[in-house]
């Protein structure tokens, strides 16, 4: 550590447990020392497009992201600098209008299905954990999170799966495991693994 925030990277494909992994290590931690940005806040936003269209956009691909932006608040994190994180709608797919204000701490969470896809986000991280979980897990836990939260039915959350999550998740997401310095099986349900990250995580930090 040279004095700049240790930049840590939380993949793994949707439903996978990251961000229990997440909520581990802010418990741990503490919430006061880390500060988060969650890939999904940075979709594009699709308001242009006519609702139709907007839910026919592939969301599991990489350009589905706004990277270059997602790179300028890490670095300006890393540089001890505020940012305003979009906020995103997965009801309508569009951004919010609101941002939520992120203050720069000694650890920045970067957290997302794709984040060990792109080279240059891959630099930035200090330490690299893939989440991983079976996948009839990861799908029963996204049918779960999607008809709660995302206002989706069980029928169009399966046809997105089929249709791209699981292309995308096996032609990116996947591969992008070997990129790992950590690899936590059993998603965020591996009270050792997360043990043992903590504490590599208070190692650096002091």
């Amino acid at each position: 550590m040279d004095g700049r925030p240790l930049v840590i990277g939380v993949a793994g494909g949707s439903g996978s447990g990251k961000t229990t992994v997440t909520q581990a290590i802010l418990a741990r931690v503490g919430q006061e020392r880390v500060a988060v940005l969650p890939h999904d806040a940075y979709y594009r936003d699709l308001s242009h497009l006519a609702l139709e269209e907007r839910a026919q956009v592939n969301f599991d691909h990489p350009d589905a992201f706004d990277n270059a932006l997602y790179l300028a608040h890490a670095d300006a994190l890393t540089n001890g600098q505020a940012v305003a994180m979009p906020t995103y709608d997965f009801a309508t797919y569009v951004r919010l209008p609101q941002v939520l204000a992120v203050p720069p701490q000694p650890v920045v969470l970067l957290e997302g299905i794709l984040i060990f896809a792109d080279a240059q986000l891959r630099a930035r991280m200090g330490i690299k954990i893939f989440v991983d979980a079976e996948s009839d897990l990861r799908i029963i836990r996204r049918i779960q999170r999607d008809t709660r939260s995302r206002g989706r039915t069980i029928e169009s959350v399966i046809e997105q799966y089929l249709k791209t999550v699981r292309p995308m998740h096996l032609e990116f997401v996947e591969p992008s495991k070997r990129y790992a310095d950590i690899i936590i099986p059993n998603g965020g349900l591996n009270a050792i693994a997360i043990d043992m990250v903590v504490a590599k995580i208070e190692q650096l930090l002091s």
